[in-house]
């Protein structure tokens, strides 16, 4: 019993992680369609971001760079958008492959910039050690990376329900062309949707620097999972993204537990088929306006 409650908070910060990662995909994937297969990139970016601040801010890098990373990624995101993804809008096998194309050429600028060995980014002193409950230890920094999903979820869905930009974004996921009728300018939606969601891939870029070394091929390792979480979660839904990033965290967590992490991988994709051949929507459906 004692060794399954220590699986429990391995479980919920491997779900942070994921929640982290597929924020930004619940935007871009999830509501608007595109398949941007260069949001593990963008992860990447984020994490250099940190890196590239540790000669001028030391430790610290990893708190300056969060809201940097942000910022900077949120940029090649909106680049990407307008220099290719819209003309590409409404064939998501073509935005697959424009994608992949792209993932593949930042991934060697990373390795011709940064070298292909991978790097570390120090943490903060603050972080470093941890607190024991009921015989369990807890990681200041695991600790962080939960902290920050949830400050990241709650001022996700306040700015879906609150903002005016946030509830334009929700009408045009409901109904493009009548929310482009009604007057919303659906090209500065998409734009900032891009924005926002490719931001949120660089906070999580930053966030898994906590956790070990980076290197140019650290979004790939975190890519399919994001997708996972989107698509048992459904589409769009923000809190399916939570819930699915919960369980897909604890059932990697315990799965590994019981045998080693390759089967762990194999028990967590032979139960999401069997979920999705029960429930291919997924956990929540996503409510539209439309003529049936």
């Amino acid at each position: 019993m004692h060794a399954l409650l220590g699986q429990l908070p391995v479980g919920l910060s491997i779900g942070a992680v994921l929640l982290l990662v597929a924020l930004g995909l619940n935007f871009t994937f999830g509501q608007m369609g595109v398949v941007n297969m260069a949001h593990g990139e963008f992860l990447m970016a984020g994490a250099y971001t940190a890196f590239v601040l540790q000669a001028w801010f030391g430790a610290q890098s990893v708190l300056v760079g969060l809201p940097v990373a942000f910022v900077v990624v949120g940029l090649m995101g909106l680049a990407l958008e307008r220099g290719l993804i819209r003309h590409f809008y409404g064939r998501p096998l073509d935005t697959l492959l424009l994608t992949w194309g792209v993932s593949l050429i930042l991934q060697q600028v990373a390795r011709d910039v940064f070298g292909a060995p991978n790097v570390d980014v120090a943490a903060p002193g603050w972080l470093a050690g941890g607190v024991d409950a009921a015989g369990v230890r807890l990681h200041y920094s695991r600790l962080f990376i939960l902290a920050l999903a949830v400050l990241c979820v709650l001022a996700v869905g306040w700015y879906l329900a609150r903002s005016r930009t946030g509830r334009q974004m929700r009408a045009v996921t409901q109904n493009r062309q009548l929310a482009a009728c009604s007057g919303i300018d659906t090209a500065r939606v998409d734009q900032i949707t891009f924005f926002i969601g490719s931001g949120v891939a660089g906070v999580a870029g930053v966030a898994l620097t906590l956790i070990g070394p980076i290197g140019p091929t650290l979004g790939s390792t975190y890519i399919v999972d994001a997708f996972l979480v989107v698509v048992v979660g459904g589409l769009g839904q923000l809190r399916g993204a939570v819930l699915a990033a919960a369980v897909l965290g604890l059932l990697n967590a315990y799965a590994e537990f019981w045998s080693d992490a390759s089967l762990a991988k194999v028990v967590v994709f032979a139960v999401i088929i069997a979920f999705l051949q029960v429930r291919p929507q997924g956990l929540f459906v996503l409510r539209s306006r439309a003529l049936t």
